[in-house]
């Protein structure tokens, strides 16, 4: 199979002009068919605070309702997303922009109420391989902000590291595939507080001791219990890396 690299971007990586054109340079350098995932949740609340809309957030996650989520389409499909088309364009990379709505490539479900109402916020059902396969084998660069939709014709919010991993484990049936998660930090850190302290590799077992040592925690466990799902629907890695570090193989390489 032929080897496809899906790149989760986020935070002020995305948001802000320098930081951005400097990835899209490491992006548009790496090798072979490549997917670009992006988030923009700082510019959203910003936008929001603009137009006298309050975000909400709980646990990390933020709650969408109808007037937050005219706010987020705006931002993430619209702004952020045309913002990385044009430039990768300009680098030469025929990229498009991509909602879960369009062309029905990703389709989601209201998530269900339980202790929190989270408003219009998707949780995904189906990724269209079928759509995004003969896009990327034409020579498109999909690149997909974090917006889905319920099939009912209604658009949902949905986390964006979420998209890159579901995304990535649907085009395992067809490629050989690396999902790259890139933030602020080079990797899964020994410690916190010493940026250079990367975990070179982790596995299941070495995971289990990481939490049991509270080495791990927090918002990390979530992506790396996220990339393990990937491994196990046949993702062949998965890396955590800074995004200046983009094709560098370095950060946490996480294999089963």
């Amino acid at each position: 199979m032929e080897k496809l690299t899906v790149i989760k971007v986020g935070g002020k990586i995305v948001e802000e002009k320098e930081s951005l054109k400097s990835l899209l340079n490491l992006f548009s350098k790496v090798e072979g068919k490549k997917v670009l995932v992006h988030g923009g949740g700082r510019s959203a609340t910003k936008v929001a605070a603009d137009l006298g809309i309050e975000s909400k957030m709980v646990n990390g996650r933020r709650i969408t309702d109808l007037e937050t989520l005219k706010v987020v389409t705006m931002v993430y499909a619209g702004l952020v997303n045309k913002d990385i088309v044009a430039s990768l364009q300009g680098q030469g990379i025929n990229a498009l922009g991509l909602t879960g709505a369009d062309m029905n490539v990703i389709l989601s479900e209201k998530r269900p109420v339980k202790d929190i109402d989270y408003g219009y916020v998707g949780d995904v059902k189906k990724v269209n391989i079928d759509i995004l396969s003969d896009l990327i084998n034409s020579g498109v660069v999909p690149v997909m902000a974090p917006i889905t939709h319920d099939g009912k014709g209604s658009l949902l919010n949905t986390n964006a590291d979420t998209i890159a991993g579901e995304t990535a484990k649907a085009l395992a049936e067809k490629f050989d595939v690396t999902l790259i998660y890139c933030f602020e930090k080079k990797g899964v850190l020994m410690d916190e507080n010493d940026d250079n302290s990367v975990i070179p590799h982790i596995t299941p077992e070495s995971f289990i001791k990481l939490l049991k040592d509270e080495v791990v925690k927090g918002g990390m466990i979530p992506k790396l219990e996220n990339a393990f799902g990937a491994l196990d629907c046949g993702v062949k890695e998965v890396i955590i890396t800074e995004a200046g570090e983009l094709g560098n193989n370095s950060g946490t390489v996480i294999t089963i």
